[in-house]
């Protein structure tokens, strides 16, 4: 008799059903409320301020050292 060699149905579908599940879960941290796309929103919207409070403050050095550029009153 000859041994084949190769996977069974039944491993292919254990297979299957396992990714299937990550897949869910996968999905599911990601599409939740606090799931990680809505974690990198915010963390993009609090850059984006903290790049606007930058500029604020280079503008406001920037002002000081043009309107009293040797530190003399």
């Amino acid at each position: 008799m000859k041994m084949q060699k190769g996977i069974t149905l039944v491993a292919l579908v254990i297979t299957v059903i396992i990714l299937l599940i990550l897949t869910g879960v996968a999905l599911g941290m990601g599409m939740s409320e606090e799931g990680l796309f809505q974690k990198t929103n915010n963390a993009v919207d609090k850059w984006n301020n903290k790049v606007e409070e930058d500029k604020n403050m280079v503008q406001l050095a920037n002002n000081l050292i043009t309107e009293n550029p040797y530190g003399m009153e």
